[in-house]
């Protein structure tokens, strides 16, 4: 049984930054949370990867211009249409919630509340954790896919990460919490391919990745195939939200490079493996109750509020 109470308990006790709040649309749009989550379920149900879609549709929306919805916008410059946003998903999710909430709250809930609230859903969904989502973010009324080159790469070194979530507000805590959330991803042959074959332009294999790994990728993932192939971040978890993934890195069976060199930074090892329940004599961190905290963290990032930004009408364009 899930903790729910401590989870409540332990999340309203967080600070918020700027004018968030929980239970922010109890009065004005009492169904809000209800139908944000009762079309997260139905989409699930039909496809359980579709949780994964929307907790990374959320990561890549606040790392840009902040948590206002500003991946959403369609146009051929937008944010969404970025090289790093090209494989996004779970937009039609977001449409499908927002047109419920406007027709029965017109002008209240905003598209960037909508995601937040999404992301959670597809948490708890995954038998992760739940928590109540700070709202009161407005959409915002910039979209330009130049703004998406802070992005996180499979390719970043720690030390590039380091910066990218530090610019964020972000610590080193919250860069390998939140990169647990690859425990339900998964990704393209393309991005880790040269794992395989050709490491840093050698004609090898990574050494890091554990022999029994490298047979299994190179057998998902052939040197000619299709690049687009999807292959699952978590080995022997994908669809579950747990700490297993962590185990994988440990264990050299990560699928990203920049996954894998998490062990490789004093810092980052020493919580990844925290993490994985492999350090004794330490206080042990819960995969599931730092989730939420670094989530809400990141959810504050840079976020327009009271009179700032708009509530779209349509998600994917400006009012």
């Amino acid at each position: 049984m899930k903790e729910s109470v401590f989870f409540v308990i332990l999340v309203m006790l967080l600070p918020v930054k700027g004018q968030l709040k929980t239970g922010f649309y109890s009065s004005s749009c009492p169904k809000a949370e209800d139908i944000v989550r009762s079309t997260v379920e139905s989409y699930y149900n039909k496809d359980p990867s579709i949780a994964a879609g929307l907790l990374r549709l959320h990561f890549h929306d606040c790392f840009v211009q902040g948590c206002d919805a500003s991946v959403l916008i369609k146009g051929s410059s937008a944010e969404r249409n970025a090289v790093p946003n090209q494989g996004l998903r779970g937009f039609e999710v977001i449409d499908d919630a927002k047109a419920q909430l406007e027709a029965l709250c017109p002008g209240l809930v905003s598209c960037a509340d909508i995601i937040a609230l999404a992301a959670r859903d597809s948490v708890d969904l995954s038998d992760g954790p739940s928590w109540r989502v700070p709202a009161g973010r407005r959409d915002g009324r910039i979209s330009s896919s130049s703004q998406a080159s802070n992005l996180p790469s499979p390719l970043d070194s720690i030390a590039v990460q380091r910066q990218k979530f530090a610019a964020k507000g972000l610590d080193d805590h919250d860069l390998v919490t939140l990169v647990g959330a690859h425990t339900i991803g998964q990704t393209d042959c393309l991005f880790f391919r040269y794992r395989l074959y050709n490491f840093t332009a050698t004609g090898n294999s990574d050494p890091t990745i554990s022999q029994a790994s490298l047979a299994q990728l190179q057998a998902l993932c052939p040197k000619d195939g299709d690049g687009s192939k999807r292959v699952a971040l978590d080995k022997g978890s994908q669809t579950k939200f747990d700490a297993s993934f962590f185990k994988n890195v440990r264990d050299g069976n990560a699928v990203l490079e920049s996954d894998q060199r998490l062990l490789g930074d004093a810092t980052t090892s020493n919580i990844l493996q925290n993490y994985a329940g492999s350090i004794r004599g330490l206080l042990g961190f819960r995969f599931d109750l730092e989730f939420p905290k670094a989530m809400i963290k990141m959810s504050n990032i840079e976020v327009k509020t009271g009179a700032e930004g708009e509530i779209r009408k349509v998600c994917y364009k400006f009012n």
